[in-house]
């Protein structure tokens, strides 16, 4: 299983980034799909998730209202809509797969996710 993030970059505060995250090696679309930043000297937490059908999605509450999870199942590829950037969101971000497939709980909790990335820089500059 592979997970290959991309679209990082450095930015200014207000700007967008869109992320993706191209997947391999496992059946796209029976997997809730999660993404997790890191900043710097702090733990990695939770961003957003979508389920495998992606009817439903669930953001942290930094980043609710400003990002946007999303999906696309005929491509195994799956996305990052970020708006009004901040600094705060500079971080390394990572996106993951559930360990289970087919799971009826979207979970916010990195033990939950089993396949991850190698993550993407993201940098915002005030």
């Amino acid at each position: 299983v592979q997970l290959q993030a991309s679209g990082g970059g450095l930015v200014q505060t207000g700007d967008s980034l869109k992320l993706s995250c191209l997947t391999s090696g496992l059946t796209f679309g029976s997997y809730n799909m999660g993404w997790f930043r890191r900043a710097p000297g702090k733990e990695r937490e939770f961003v957003a998730a979508i389920s495998w059908r992606g009817g439903r999605t669930y953001y942290g509450d930094p980043v609710k209202g400003r990002f946007t999870i999303s999906r696309d199942n005929t491509r195994t590829t799956y996305y990052l809509q970020m708006n009004n950037l901040k600094p705060e969101d500079t971080a390394v971000y990572y996106c993951a797969a559930d360990k289970d497939n087919y799971s009826g709980d979207v979970s916010t909790y990195l033990s939950s996710y089993e396949y991850w990335g190698q993550g993407t820089q993201v940098t915002v500059s005030s």
